[in-house]
């Protein structure tokens, strides 16, 4: 039945915009936060007198915290995981340099077992990562 010129009828629409605010609301606060989460990897590498290293486009960056957690790129994984990830990223032809990047504090035998996995993977171009001594923290 039609509605009546003097009635309204249902509205049977959706009002999007206050859902538009609040996506842009968290759009901003994530395009904030984003760079905060990035950034909060603090290691303290060793101090040389090695010279500037050779960056190529896209190396695979593996990290070793003080604690000993072992993190790919920004996502931490287990040894065992990290071997396997290794040898289908290889086989993929998707990795070709790592650099290595470990906590001055890291027993010796840590960085040695994951040395192990990348040369047992294949991976022999492989860049410790360090901290030139002209610019070293006491």
């Amino acid at each position: 039945m039609p509605a009546s010129p003097g009635r309204k009828g249902l509205l049977a629409e959706i009002n999007v915009t206050p859902l538009v605010d609040v996506m842009l609301v968290l759009l901003i606060i994530f395009m904030i936060t984003a760079p905060l989460f990035t950034t909060g990897l603090r290691v303290d590498l060793p101090r040389t007198r090695a010279g500037k290293l050779k960056t190529p486009e896209r190396p695979l960056v593996i990290t070793i915290t003080r604690e000993g957690r072992i993190l790919v790129g920004k996502e931490a994984v287990s040894l065992s995981r990290l071997s396997r990830w290794l040898a289908e990223a290889r086989a993929a032809g998707l990795v070709r340099e790592v650099q290595l990047r470990a906590d001055r504090a890291v027993p010796y035998g840590i960085v040695a077992r994951v040395l192990g996995e990348l040369s047992g993977a294949g991976l022999t171009d492989i860049a410790l990562v360090t901290q030139p001594l002209e610019h070293a923290r006491p």
